[in-house]
């Protein structure tokens, strides 16, 4: 196995170049496992703008992180080899070019049969990385932690945004709407009809409200189900997470999970799952405490992931 992590305890975490869980900066592709890929865009925003500034806080704050997960009780580097990959390019306040040049960009990722992880950025980038996912493995089965279905049609009469992403990804048949599950929902609404499209179309919604009434294994089983015998694609609203817990987003919602309700539900949800793809997105730094704590709680769930993924490796 090659070398990937710095030794924390012969490097200070707070020295070098701050990539990912200081992994190395690569675009070689060769014998990799997983790689961190950060995609700053956040033209698709309807509200406060700056989560393009994500990737960059959510790697600085991953330099505290060590390779032994003690919940999945894996030391990771044994199992795969990772890379920070760097920056998809993207072009601001252009949704429709940008989705075309992070498709393209993945492309090389994918044909390299390497999963990628990747940071936004607001939750529109989602989008572009499911149509070049599928492309490789065909409709995936879409985990989604969010306080937001992000169904919606229009905005001003525009087809994209980071409310209409996963509408688009079905009506360009990107997921696989019964192995689906929408998970965390919870807010006010437009209008009553507002999970119309969504449940329709036949993706399952567990609200906050439904979570606290059925409880934790309830939700673990319910992501079990729908993921067994499917290509996963695992995507993370950072404002799944409370307020208290995550203030750096752009869209905060109230009344939402802690980390470690997250962490469960994702640990023991998505164990042994056949994951192919997986991003986090909307964190917003401008918005974060003076502690970073958004982007520290970021930076532990893609830690997850990565442990997900070893722990897939090891039983495989």
């Amino acid at each position: 196995m090659k070398k990937q992590y710095i030794n924390s305890l012969n490097s200070p975490r707070f020295s070098g170049i701050k990539t990912f869980m200081r992994l190395p900066y690569s675009t070689e592709l060769t014998d990799v496992d997983f790689a961190i890929i950060g995609v700053p865009f956040d033209t698709g925003s309807t509200f406060a703008t700056g989560s393009r500034f994500g990737p960059q806080t959510i790697r600085e704050a991953s330099a505290i992180l060590k390779p032994y997960h003690p919940v999945l009780k894996i030391n990771t580097v044994d199992y795969c080899y990772g890379i920070d990959y760097g920056d998809l390019p993207i072009i601001p306040g252009y949704i429709e070019e940008t989705y075309a040049s992070i498709e393209s960009a993945l492309q090389p990722v994918m044909d390299a049969n390497v999963i990628p992880i990747c940071l936004g950025g607001d939750h529109s980038i989602t989008l572009a990385e499911l149509r070049s996912i599928t492309k490789k493995y065909g409709p995936v089965s879409l985990i989604h932690f969010d306080s937001h279905s992000d169904t919606t049609d229009l905005y001003f009469g525009k087809p994209y945004c980071h409310g209409s992403t996963f509408r688009r990804a079905v009506e360009e048949g990107l997921i696989i709407p019964e192995s689906s599950l929408q998970i965390g929902l919870r807010g006010p609404l437009y209008s009553a009809d507002q999970f119309d499209f969504a449940l329709s179309h036949g993706i399952e919604i567990l609200s906050n409200w439904d979570i606290r009434e059925s409880g934790f294994d309830y939700v673990i089983k319910k992501i079990q189900e729908k993921t067994a015998g499917h290509p996963v694609f695992v995507t993370f609203d950072i404002d799944f997470l409370d307020a208290a817990y995550a203030p750096g987003t752009g869209t905060p919602e109230i009344c939402g999970f802690n980390t470690f309700e997250a962490q469960k539900l994702v640990l023991k949800g998505l164990k042994g799952a056949n994951i192919v793809g997986c991003d986090l997105v909307e964190v917003l730094p401008a918005a974060d405490s003076p502690g970073m704590i958004t982007s520290y709680a970021a930076s532990g769930i893609i830690f997850d992931f990565i442990g997900l993924l070893a722990d897939k490796k090891r039983s495989s």
